[in-house]
């Protein structure tokens, strides 16, 4: 029994020194020491000049210039590693540039509270995290303090509340570390029911559907439909028939922005994207 618990105390020591140095590490992006409360926001977004690095070695986005009016849907299209995630992830603040500004209705975030600017962005990504949890509990990590009442309204909305009744215990099923109980297109519906339920002014759409099946794919559209209504909303592109409605299509070759348009002046522009665009179209017809 001695050697058990002397087995269980090491284990505990090691696992305790990892976590406080989780919760002793100091964080990169800090507020400023004057840093302000950002107002409800109507959701425009610009990137002035802006030039960003992951280190010294090479520059990840160079010079990029993007206007966003409140309500428009912008989509960021190009090949792997032309910059498309960078952008996005520049709007929360997880990163500063290495120079220009990122304005939130004006305001450069690097002066708010990264409180009050994340409170107002909801993210839905290709990589769908879920807490080991009841189905009730994941969907009201959008908002803490939501009722019942709204979160039903919100699973409705992202078309998720007919497969959580037909769950053994409904809204109060578990549903595993990471939604592994759950299929893919399912686990999408609760991140979007989640991010209904936060009501951001800024969305951040990273289209998750390449691995669920045709049925899903409608569903979890329709949804994403309903959540970006009224909405700014960034969407990273991997299926460009997808975004034929976007407001802006920014086209992104390493690092630079090389075309912005519409779907139809884009494609009669004869570039990058109507090439990507049409060697899309040829797949699909042979698949």
């Amino acid at each position: 029994n001695l050697a058990r618990i002397n087995d269980t105390i090491q284990r505990s020591l090691a696992a305790a020194e990892r976590i406080f140095e989780v919760i002793d590490e100091e964080p990169s992006i800090k507020d400023d020491e004057n840093a302000i409360d950002l107002p409800r926001i109507q959701g425009r977004v610009e990137f002035d000049r802006v030039t960003f690095s992951y280190d010294e070695s090479e520059e990840t986005l160079k010079e990029i210039s993007i206007k966003a009016e409140p309500g428009q849907i912008v989509a960021l299209v190009g090949r792997s590693g032309a910059g498309k995630t960078s952008i996005v992830n520049l709007i929360p603040r997880f990163y500063d540039p290495k120079s220009g500004r990122v304005l939130v209705d004006g305001f450069d975030i690097k002066y708010v509270r990264q409180r009050a600017l994340r409170g107002q962005i909801g993210m839905v990504l290709q990589d769908t995290f879920l807490f080991n949890g009841t189905a009730r509990m994941n969907i009201k990590y959008g908002k803490l303090d939501a009722t019942d009442e709204e979160i039903t309204s919100a699973a409705e909305a992202a078309n998720a509340h007919e497969f959580i009744c037909a769950m053994p215990h409904g809204y109060d099923t578990e549903i595993g570390e990471r939604g592994i109980k759950l299929s893919g297109g399912q686990k999408q519906r609760i991140a979007i029911a989640r991010a209904i339920l936060a009501d951001p002014r800024i969305l951040i759409l990273d289209e998750a559907t390449s691995s669920v099946d045709s049925e899903s794919e409608y569903l979890i559209h329709r949804a994403m439909d309903r959540l970006m209504e009224g909405r700014t909303t960034f969407v990273i592109a991997h299926r460009l028939s997808t975004i034929k409605h976007a407001n802006q299509i920014i086209t992104l070759e390493n690092g630079r922005v090389t075309e912005v348009g519409d779907h139809k002046s884009l494609l009669d522009q004869d570039g990058v994207y109507s090439q990507m665009y049409s060697m899309q179209f040829r797949l699909d017809e042979e698949l």
